[in-house]
């Protein structure tokens, strides 16, 4: 059974669609995959060295290969929602998904695994943008901030489980699969969210005919990977005098592939981005908050899983199981702030509320552990954790309603294509330079225990610039929403 929206002319007084809950379960299911699969290969990468052989750097590109894909491909993938509709790419991108999930469960060589990363990360670069623009076709205004508000907690819940899943599968051998079954999982759950989306989700089509922008297409590829690509291998070569190069070649691409995207609006085209999205206070506010946050709660989250592993000694399975109380809070925050309906009623005002607690809480852990040092335990951590993690969903509950209340109907799929690539470059930016920062203090002869409370100050300065920035954003989605409409 196919379900029509027409998302250019919906009437006002419409009905809301019918199945809209059942679709972001199918949306989240999604958003689940991705997100596990971007962080699962960290703690399983030494028992698939172990079996298929290869270097280091060949064992780090399992999930730069995946990230570098997902990055270039995020914003051509919500376009091609806009112009073929966003439940057929939907259902290209989770078939790809599920079947290059398959393709790394069975990989027999570390290149055969490398490659099946790179088509996997490419196939969500389809599926993952079209997620919040059907969220927005789908629901009324009034439940909009409850609908993407869920994303805080899956997004939350997913990073923090992905490495305490891939502990616990690696070390469970279910079937005798070993490390294999972290891929093999995404089987059962690829075939839900397809086959949800062919019946649950509405299949939409816009008023006008379009064509990919091939040209917009290779400029935004080309701009993303001089400055992934170093950002990603970096680290592991020391910081070359190349990659520097590349990452400041990346400017005037990013530059000329904005100039294009302008002349082609102006000329009457179908550009890549849809340019009129900047004018838009929430739409740009949003990316530069979006890009700040994610960099610091990435980075935060990458550091503390290594220094429970490197510092602590905890095992893989142990160490992510330290973190579940920042998941946990994030839960906790989530219900509450939908439950009383403080997204809407308070707007940006949580986003603030958010980093203050979010910054006491990271700071919490600092003086847990200037106080209690090389012995904490899991549970010193869990108060500070839990603080973190509330603070984290006052932050996202808002946010996604904020940023697209102005967005129109055809400019869905470029605004959610272009907000979640800057989500992938802010994890992407903060990976290389809180990491960075900490092994650099570490090699300087700084201990880990040094290291890593420097790095905590470095993220509470991140959240005091998602403070500021988030002025930026117009104070409720409402407001926005009727502008709009």
């Amino acid at each position: 059974m196919t379900h029509t929206v027409e998302t250019d002319s919906s009437p006002t007084g419409a009905e809301p669609y019918r199945w809209r809950w059942v679709a972001l379960f199918v949306v989240l299911a999604a958003e689940v995959m991705d997100l596990m699969d971007a962080m699962i290969t960290i703690i399983a990468a030494p028992s698939i060295q172990k079996e298929l052989g290869g270097s280091s750097s060949m064992i780090q590109w399992l999930s730069a290969g995946y990230t570098l894909a997902m990055a270039i491909g995020l914003v051509t993938g919500g376009r091609l929602g806009d112009l073929y509709g966003r439940r057929r790419m939907f259902v290209v991108g989770a078939f790809g998904f599920t079947l290059f999930s398959l393709l790394c469960g069975l990989a027999t060589s570390p290149e055969m695994l490398i490659g099946a990363r790179v088509l996997q990360g490419l196939a969500g670069a389809v599926m993952v943008p079209q997620g919040l623009g059907i969220i927005k076709e789908v629901f009324p205004p009034k439940e909009l901030a409850a609908a993407f508000g869920a994303f805080g907690p899956v997004m939350a819940l997913s990073t923090v489980g992905g490495p305490v899943l891939a502990g616990w599968l690696v070390d469970g051998d279910l079937f005798g699969t070993g490390w294999r079954m972290i891929f093999l999982i995404n089987l059962p759950i690829g075939l839900i969210a397809l086959l949800g989306a062919l019946r649950y989700l509405p299949a939409s089509k816009t008023s006008h005919a379009s064509r990919l922008d091939l040209t917009g297409t290779g400029l935004v590829s080309a701009a993303s990977f001089l400055l992934i690509f170093p950002l990603v291998q970096g680290r592991d070569l020391d910081w070359p005098a190349w990659t520097f190069a590349l990452m400041a070649a990346s400017i005037p691409v990013f530059a000329l592939f904005c100039l294009h995207q302008y002349r082609k609006e102006r000329a009457g085209g179908d550009p890549l981005v849809v340019m009129s999205l900047f004018r838009k206070r929430s739409f740009t506010g949003g990316l530069i908050t979006g890009l700040v946050f994610f960099s610091g709660m990435v980075g935060f989250s990458l550091v503390f899983g290594l220094y429970t592993q490197i510092a602590l000694g905890y095992d893989p399975l142990k160490a992510g199981l330290a973190g579940l109380p920042n998941a946990i809070g994030t839960l906790i925050g989530f219900v509450l702030v939908n439950a009383s309906g403080l997204a809407r009623k308070v707007g940006r005002r949580l986003i603030h509320i958010g980093a203050v607690a979010m910054a006491g809480g990271v700071t919490g852990v600092a003086l847990t552990l200037n106080i209690a040092g090389m012995g904490v335990t899991p549970w010193q951590l869990a108060p500070a954790l839990l603080l973190t993690g509330a603070g984290m969903s006052l932050i996202m509950a808002p946010f996604f309603d904020i940023v697209l209340a102005g967005v129109e109907p055809h400019e869905s799929g470029s605004a959610s294509g272009t907000l979640t690539a800057v989500q992938q470059l802010g994890g992407a930016l903060g990976t290389a330079a809180i990491g960075t920062l900490f092994f650099g203090l570490v090699k300087q002869g700084r201990s880990l225990e040094d290291a890593m409370l420097l790095t905590i100050w470095v993220e509470v300065g991140l959240l005091a610039v998602t403070f500021a920035t988030a002025f930026l954003l117009p104070r409720r989605a409402r407001a926005e929403q009727e502008i709009a409409h």
